[in-house]
């Protein structure tokens, strides 16, 4: 039996939240992210923005340039995650089968709902518009592959019939690809725009004359394999609308980390290592949380050329505790800083994850004892803030 899947793109989601809590950015060239003296990049830009050029991830000193007038946000990550909640306990109304693949976007398996999948997009569509003020673009195929590509597809397309008409709206479109005609949609399309294409790929395949979807397909299997490894197998079998995953309603955390990029270059021994412990604690946090630990710990430092590495060490027993997981990032730290070296960024993470064990031998209380200590600390943080209670120096 053919399955019905549906994705949702939220358009340009921060600058959408941002709009409803401020009615006279609308309409206005306006972008999310840092400031541009202190290395600040683009999160999210305004349809107006994008009309002159700017664009996600491009350094906000270059947006500036590009659009003049051009007002500049704070990011509110935390509003926008409780946004992003509200728009997915909509999804969850529909149908128990979503699988939620960024802070804006989630897939939908609406095979089982007999309405028509077009007017149970557009209703979808409006009810996020009316209850929450968000525009959306959406997709839907037999399959997830295929239904993202109609929402990308989608968007391109009503987006230029919306500059042609000398607007900057978004594209609330809604594009579907009916069971059989996946092939015939994906034929013209770039090859990049397969999953598993990136940069590489994309170079090998051009050398090779396959410049669109349709091109590849035409392909034999056997020689993509021979190409491309098994990666040859997903292209060959991409390239003809075939993707068989399935909708995965809860996603198992692999890590959980944390990393900050200075205004400017720290050399500062003791500034560098009181950022590692806070970031460490606020790892430890989030583990404890999600009733999580981990062995591995890793490091990742960016000096000011942007070369970056990325160093770890395996703990004998899994840890939640931030002194472990301090300890060990600085260890690290020293093992990999050369003495007076400037550093750009610097992050710590925790991988090898699964539930905590414990296992409390006889004379074994401290540890204990010290975990206790933190989840009580932990609940004090969550309900007065983190200044309530702090370690002695």
């Amino acid at each position: 039996m053919p399955r019905t899947i549906l994705h949702l793109d939220l358009d340009a989601f921060f600058c959408a939240v941002e709009e409803t809590r401020n009615l006279d950015l609308r309409g206005k060239a306006f972008a999310v992210g840092g400031k541009p003296d202190e290395r600040g990049v683009v999160s999210s830009c305004s349809y107006a923005a994008r009309r002159d050029g700017v664009r996600s991830a491009m350094p906000m000193s270059q947006a500036l340039r590009l659009s003049r007038g051009l007002i500049i946000v704070p990011a509110r990550h935390h509003l926008y995650s409780e946004v992003s909640k509200q728009v997915m306990g909509i999804l969850h109304n529909v149908t128990g089968l979503v699988e939620q693949i960024s802070i804006d976007e989630a897939f939908l398996d609406i095979s089982d709902i007999r309405e028509d999948p077009e007017r149970l997009a557009r209703g979808l569509q409006a009810r996020i518009r009316d209850e929450l003020q968000l525009p959306c673009s959406i997709g839907i195929a037999s399959n997830k592959m295929v239904a993202k590509i109609a929402t990308e597809v989608g968007k391109a397309v009503a987006l230029k019939q919306i500059k042609a008409q000398g607007l900057a709206e978004p594209p609330n479109a809604v594009t579907v690809v009916g069971y059989g005609e996946e092939a015939a949609f994906l034929n013209p399309l770039p090859a990049d725009m397969l999953w598993g294409v990136g940069p590489k790929t994309s170079k090998r395949l051009s050398e090779l004359g396959i410049h669109t979807i349709g091109e590849l397909a035409k392909w034999p299997e056997s020689e993509m394999i021979r190409l491309f490894g098994e990666n040859g197998r997903e292209l060959s079998r991409h390239s003809k609308g075939m993707d068989d995953r399935p909708i995965e309603t809860e996603r198992e955390t692999k890590s959980i980390s944390q990393e900050i990029t200075f205004s400017r270059d720290v050399r500062d021994d003791k500034l560098l290592q009181k950022t590692l412990i806070e970031m460490s604690a606020e790892v430890a946090k989030q583990l404890r949380k999600n009733n999580l630990a981990g062995k591995t710990i890793k490091l990742k430092m960016r000096w000011p050329d942007f070369t970056t590495l990325t160093r770890q060490t395996t703990l004998t027993n899994p840890t939640d505790q931030e002194d472990e997981i301090s300890q060990a990032a600085l260890d690290l730290l020293k093992a990999v800083r050369k003495p007076n070296q400037a550093v750009r960024l610097i992050g710590v993470g925790v991988s090898g994850l699964g539930v905590p064990i414990r296992q409390l031998g006889l004379w074994d209380v401290e540890n204990e004892k010290s975990r206790k200590l933190q989840e009580a600390v932990d609940i004090l943080h969550e309900k007065f803030g983190k200044n309530v209670i702090r370690k002695g120096e």
